[in-house]
């Protein structure tokens, strides 16, 4: 195997899921950092912690609360952590793909006033949510099929 100067294997090239999923994470981090700045959210007096009343909105749009925000942050670097492998990317977009058409599916069965809409959503923030519910599900369902999830399927558990 080639070395290059400090005597290193080259990097290997990661796939197109490892990829996507941490740029998806990356975003998601960006976005939770973002709700934090006055200037990207629009009424940042009116940031709450939790609730429908935080009438904070994130480019003017979307609406957003300190839990909200920080939501977004764990989830990001929750997938920063899992993109590093195959079936970690998969599972970040997949998994992450089926939560976010349930927070869909809660935010458009929950009344926007109710003490229920507590992280809090508006309909920019459900559609939203559908689009990236599907799109990650998409990604990591069907993106790099080709490439294996870090095992060796003629590998038995019970071997020693």
């Amino acid at each position: 195997m080639a070395r290059d100067v400090r005597g290193r294997a080259p990097a290997r090239s990661r796939p197109a899921i490892q990829k996507v999923a941490l740029a998806v994470a990356v975003v998601f981090v960006l976005i939770g950092m973002l709700g934090f700045v006055p200037g990207f959210t629009t009424h940042y007096g009116d940031l709450a912690f939790a609730g429908h009343h935080s009438k904070a909105k994130l480019i003017g749009l979307f609406q957003v609360s300190v839990l909200h925000n920080l939501l977004h942050l764990v989830f990001g670097l929750v997938g920063l952590v899992l993109a590093r492998r195959v079936a970690g990317a998969r599972l970040f977009l997949a998994g992450g793909g089926a939560v976010y058409l349930g927070i869909w599916l809660y935010g458009f069965a929950v009344y926007p006033e109710s003490a229920g809409n507590f992280v809090p959503f508006n309909d920019a923030d459900n559609w939203l949510h559908l689009f990236l519910g599907f799109g990650m599900l998409v990604l990591g369902l069907l993106l790099s099929n080709d490439v294996g999830t870090g095992g060796r399927p003629d590998s038995a558990i019970d071997r020693p």
